[in-house]
């Protein structure tokens, strides 16, 4: 990973999100956003005016005790990502505390303090935890940095203008006295926080910016980190559950002789569309269930196949969509030049977490505890309430690291089936998922159909179509941002998309597969998106007869920052330089989470069709790097976890049932599989934007081209098909 320059701006500016439309949704739902900061003290602790002489409590974020420890209540989760590094560091930088005085707490579920201030709901996702809070969390150190000066300058009798901070003191540069900000805690919790208070320029930060090792990372090496699957509250007992095969389903028939006869076995829990084993330990739980004999109502999904999933989603992309952006006049420019048409299609997708889903419940008559790791605490806390019936309060919510999450547990169905059997016993209950189980009930990456038209004249496209036909996750996951038929989601990357064409629609079908339920998938309607447009852009560009990466180059004149990435990855590259025979290389943009990146994959293509990736370069332009490490490490994961997708990613439907299982037949890639990973981050003064999906979006769209250049094969639809590259079938 290497540290490249760029253009600068304002560093308090806040990065334009590539879902901007979340910002009037959030209005809708009825939160404020956070960055007109004042934000009270956590739920269920003292106001300012009430905090104890022992505890400095200026906002729902910080609190400093005595000792000089500094609590951040942490509003995000952590899934791998680094945000239990990164997000303390933007607090520490604002505070000046030594940042290995600076402990985390979960927050608790409450989206009037910790929602996302783009959702409005508590929830970690969409790449944005830095994006999301880079502004509340500066300002909450800002004022607690503000108070405590104060604090000191009056036990000095001095102005506080001629006093400074550094490493958790306050400094009197005049006489050179200090105070730790230990001994400040009791006259500063008697302050007013201030409202708009002062934040540090790029060039006094001493935190931000420097490669810090995770915090977390102790832990998860040497077995003491806890995950939801660690949970055991005294007295659980573990059950394991079938739900039916056929999404909608129906129990008909359990025959359960065999399964209370396992040792260990010590409650068959059947419900309408699901029955769970309980048991001393987690062997008993599935030994019981495999002894189970269920009979299944697969009801009207029961006979759906892949073919009909297909055929319904073509035929919808035959009819014109709604249109979410259109600029000049796209018919006359089509018809201006040299049409060239393309179809494009990515299939459904499962999460596969390494942490199993799990969740630990235990329903009294008068209170829950839930213990679960989850992108959506509030939510969490929500459904459990509505299964056992007891007011929001009664419900109590623990929160855990999350071993994977990717968009799966931005869901709270594993929550409401823990709760649905746990009220049916008497203790508490660890609910564990088999993988087989998870695989064949997730909530599905959708399946898209992309329909592209395009105009070529003079080397340059002139008129551009771009029709998106899919699932509307948004619709159901967060209702008020799903406005005039339009998934915001759905066409992120989109209607963003950079190029500088003079006549171009972006359409959008809402088209949902029947029997399948669909959501959030690290990057969603970008992975689509993406794919398809830089697909069809270097399909374009052959036609033009241009290189593929000048003629991008050309069309980046209103995209700086990004056409700054494309030249940095082209030239790190190596673009232009001879390749042995079958070998080629792709390159894909994308200005997608509020971040610009530009990737090169370098690939060889046998006579078989198999493929070997050699390499991938990346550059990109995140704005403010907060930990240098983080972004590199999330862009190498990324595109690993994109590249995952390219070779194997694809779950099939057969009469209404998941085909899939297990990794065997859902394959993840391998370690002798991941190529050499360059990461290029280049210096920037722009506010930060989001970095956890880019890499897997970048993946496809440039291995894909790489293919292309390859094998003169335009593939058009993922995953990799080599009876196609190898001219065993037609694509």
């Amino acid at each position: 990973m290497q540290a490249v320059p760029g253009r600068s701006s304002a560093p308090g500016e806040v990065a334009d999100p590539s879902r901007r439309e979340m910002l009037k949704a959030g209005a809708a739902v009825g939160g404020a956003l956070l960055l007109g900061f004042h934000i009270p003290c956590a739920a269920g602790r003292a106001t300012q005016s009430q905090t104890s002489a022992h505890e400095f409590a200026p906002n729902a974020f910080i609190r400093i005790d005595s000792n000089g420890r500094v609590t951040l209540i942490m509003p995000q989760v952590e899934m791998g990502q680094g945000v239990y590094t990164s997000v303390p560091m933007i607090l520490a930088e604002e505070l000046d505390a030594a940042f290995d005085q600076v402990a985390l707490e979960a927050a608790p579920p409450n989206d009037a303090l910790y929602g996302n201030p783009i959702f409005h709901v508590q929830v970690t996702g969409n790449s944005n935890s830095i994006r999301a809070f880079w502004v509340p969390l500066r300002r909450a150190g800002a004022g607690a940095r503000v108070m405590l000066v104060e604090a000191a300058a009056q036990a000095w009798g001095v102005n506080p203008a001629s006093c400074r901070t550094d490493n958790s003191e306050v400094i009197h540069e005049e006489s050179g006295r200090r105070l730790p900000y230990a001994a400040l805690v009791e006259r500063a919790s008697k302050l007013t926080p201030p409202q708009d208070p002062p934040l540090k320029s790029v060039a006094d930060f001493k935190v931000i910016g420097k490669p810090l090792k995770r915090l977390d990372t102790p832990d998860k090496t040497n077995g003491k980190a806890l995950y939801g699957i660690d949970m055991l509250p005294e007295g659980v007992r573990f059950a394991t559950l079938a739900a039916c095969p056929v999404f909608g389903g129906k129990v008909s028939h359990v025959d359960d002789l065999g399964a209370k006869s396992v040792r260990g076995v010590r409650q068959i829990v059947v419900l309408d569309d699901l029955v769970a084993v309980v048991g001393d330990h987690m062997w008993a739980a599935q030994q019981g269930l495999d002894a189970l004999n269920i009979t299944w109502n697969g009801g009207a999904n029961a006979g759906i196949t892949q073919a009909d999933i297909w055929d319904k989603i073509r035929a919808a992309s035959e009819r014109e969509g709604v249109v979410a952006k259109t600029v000049g006049d796209v018919e006359r420019g089509l018809a201006q030049g040299e049409r060239v048409d393309a179809d494009y299609e990515l299939p459904f997708l499962a999460h596969a977490p390494m942490e199993p889903m799990n969740c630990t419940v235990h329903v009294r008559p008068d209170a829950c505890e839930v213990w679960v790791g989850s992108q959506v605490l509030s939510r969490a806390q929500a459904i459990a309430a509505k299964v056992t019936g007891l007011p929001l309060e009664k419900v109590t919510v623990h929160n855990q690291l999350i071993g994977g999450g990717f968009g799966r547990r931005l869901e709270v169905d594993g929550v409401e089936k823990s709760a649905r059997i746990a009220k049916e016993v008497d203790s508490p209950v660890k609910v564990v998922w088999t993988r087989e189980e998870d695989v064949q009930h997730d909530l599905y990456r959708p399946v898209y159909h992309d329909r592209m038209a395009a105009a070529l004249s003079g080397g340059r496209i002139v008129g551009w179509r771009h029709r998106v036909a899919g699932s509307a996750v948004i619709a159901r996951w967060l209702p008020p941002a799903f406005q005039n038929g339009i998934d915001i989601d759905a066409v992120d990357s989109a209607v963003d998309m950079p190029y500088d064409i003079p006549n171009l629609r972006v359409e959008y079908v809402r088209d949902e597969p029947p029997a399948v339920p669909t959501g959030f998938w690290r990057g969603v309607g970008p992975n689509n998106n993406v794919f398809a447009i830089e697909s069809f852009v270097d399909e374009l560009a052959k036609k033009a007869g241009r290189d593929p990466v000048e003629f991008r180059r050309s069309m980046l004149g209103k995209t700086p920052r990004l056409k700054a990435a494309l030249e940095l990855a082209a030239g790190k590259a190596g673009w232009g330089r001879p390749l042995p025979p079958r070998t080629g290389r792709g390159v894909a943009v994308q200005p997608s989470f509020g971040s610009y990146i530009a990737t090169v994959a370098e690939v060889e293509v046998d006579q078989n069709g198999e493929v070997r990736v050699r390499r991938i370069v990346t550059a990109v332009d995140t704005g403010i790097v907060v930990n240098p490490d983080t972004v590199a490490a999330q862009l190498q994961g990324g595109l690993i976890f994109g590249l995952t997708a390219a070779f194997y990613g694809e779950i099939t439907i057969d009469k209404g049932r998941v085909q899939q299982s297990n990794f065997h037949d859902y394959r993840m890639l391998r370690i002798d599989q991941v190529p050499a990973i360059e990461v290029y981050i280049i210096k920037s003064g722009e506010a930060p934007g989001g970095i956890g999906e880019t890499g897997v979006t970048a993946s496809l769209p440039a291995v894909r081209n790489a293919i292309f250049a390859a094998t003169a094969i335009p593939l058009r639809r993922m995953p990799i098909d080599s009876d196609v590259l190898a001219g065993r079938r037609k694509g």
